[in-house]
């Protein structure tokens, strides 16, 4: 006896795993948020950093006209000012990243090489935690009341004031734990089995680290140095409280055009000051991303 199949074939097939289209829609505060305090104050920014307002002389008076947009005053980013204020915060920002991502490092590798569920991994993430957020005019004020010019505790009183070591020491009270909050993830990784698969094969503690766990370790190394360095260079609170007479660094000198006594003539260099770190910053985290994405194909 035969069978026959039938197969109908007006109805259409249904997609499996199709999300609905609202499906985004709970993403939209998100998007708002992202919109409203990231997006917009960007723009505004940008915008105003290429406004340039002209002056007419009417009857002998100097009267301020429209303002209109000028490419060309990008190129005053670059003078001689400016660029002061960018090298001394590449350098300060530099400088305690490095030191704090070497300090820090070891102090992770300490950590992560004792007991997983010990005192003193749990103590260490919770100071780390507190001390990371630790900074602006309280940081300011301890290291002030330690080594100050006038006690001459620890250090002679020069030294207090000299760009950027000073503000730098102040700077790795933050740092270092921040190090050890973003690098544990990548020390944790390293698995017992490959330093024991390189005993096997007769591979020395310097054959492990340079053939396997150095290799596994630089790209979240880096990554975490490029955060680091980016927190440092956007850090204002901290150095305001050492010295607001000088700027030293851009945060300062955008503060000091804004709320100084001549601000009001000032606001299109700050907003080019300000366009200049959103560049600086946006190339370090571009990246800080390509690095998180080559050290998420072996932490997975």
């Amino acid at each position: 006896m035969a069978v026959t199949v039938v197969t109908e074939t007006g109805a259409r097939p249904v997609r499996a795993g199709r999300r609905p289209p609202v499906a985004w829609v709970g993403t939209l505060p998100f998007l708002a948020y992202v919109a409203l305090f990231l997006i917009l104050p960007t723009g505004i920014v940008v915008w105003n950093a290429f406004q340039v307002t002209t002056t007419k002389v009417v009857n002998g008076i100097p009267v301020t006209g429209a303002k209109h947009f000028d490419l060309g005053t990008f190129n005053q980013l670059f003078n001689a000012a400016n660029r002061g204020y960018f090298v001394n915060s590449i350098e300060l920002a530099g400088l305690t990243a490095l030191a704090g991502a070497i300090l820090g490092a070891v102090l992770t590798y300490a950590v992560a090489t004792g007991s997983p569920n010990g005192v003193i991994r749990r103590i260490a993430l919770a100071g780390s935690g507190v001390l990371a957020q630790f900074g602006g005019v309280t940081l300011a004020f301890a290291f002030f009341a330690l080594i100050n010019p006038s006690n001459g505790l620890l250090l002679h009183a020069s030294w207090y004031y000299t760009f950027p070591w000073s503000i730098g020491l102040i700077y790795l009270y933050f740092q270092i734990p921040l190090m050890v909050l973003i690098f544990l993830p990548a020390v944790d990784g390293l698995k017992a089995q490959w330093r024991e698969a390189a005993e096997n094969l007769g591979g020395s503690t310097w054959h492990y680290w340079r053939y396997v766990g150095g290799p596994l370790l630089l790209p979240p190394f880096l990554g975490a140095l490029l955060l680091m360095f980016a927190n440092a260079l956007s850090a204002f609170a901290t150095i305001v409280a050492w010295d607001n007479q000088i700027s030293f660094v851009v945060p300062q000198q955008i503060s000091s055009d804004l709320i100084s006594e001549v601000g009001l003539f000032s606001v299109n260099g700050a907003d080019l000051l300000a366009l200049g770190m959103v560049i600086l910053v946006a190339l370090v985290m571009t990246g800080y991303a390509l690095l998180q994405r080559r050290t998420a194909r072996w932490l997975r």
